[in-house]
């Protein structure tokens, strides 16, 4: 049975579109199946991108509060097995990340440890690296815990 994967994502959704694109190319015996979509804004790109494919979507509640749905209930509702950050801008809680431990997954587009943690995502994250004088950069996928980008590090 293919793990049932939740996707969260704060904007566009082309990481989103790459992780249905790669799933689609792997055929029936795919080893996931996206099953959630949720984001902290109403207006991301990856809520209709999903729906557009009927994947079901969600609002999710900040730690800000605003209207939505707490995302713990949200991902056990779904019945998820690995959660998936794409793009999403938000710390994860602590209440999800221990109930899902080792089972949540981010994408960072930098090499970690450097240009990590609080506020580092998208073009400052990029110009960072460039501001540094860095010869070398790179993505970094890692386990979430508690805190920004310090995660184990599965690939660079």
């Amino acid at each position: 049975m293919p793990a049932r994967i939740a996707v969260l994502a704060s904007g566009g959704g082309s990481n989103l579109q790459a992780l249905l694109a790669h799933l689609d190319a792997l055929g029936p015996g795919r080893p996931g199946e996206v099953v959630l979509v949720a984001s902290d804004r109403t207006d991301a790109g990856a809520l209709q991108r999903a729906a557009a494919r009927g994947i079901a979507t969600a609002r999710i509640t900040t730690r800000s509060g605003g209207e939505g749905t707490a995302m713990e209930p949200l991902l056990r509702e779904h019945d998820v097995d690995l959660v998936v950050l794409a793009g999403y801008l938000r710390l994860v809680s602590p209440e999800v990340v221990d109930r899902w431990q080792a089972r949540i997954v981010n994408v960072h587009p930098a090499l970690l440890p450097a240009f990590g943690g609080h506020g580092m995502y998208g073009r400052r994250v990029h110009q960072a690296v460039i501001d540094s004088g860095a010869w070398v950069s790179g993505a970094t996928v890692h386990l979430v815990d508690r805190e920004y980008d310090r995660g184990r590090i599965l690939a660079q």
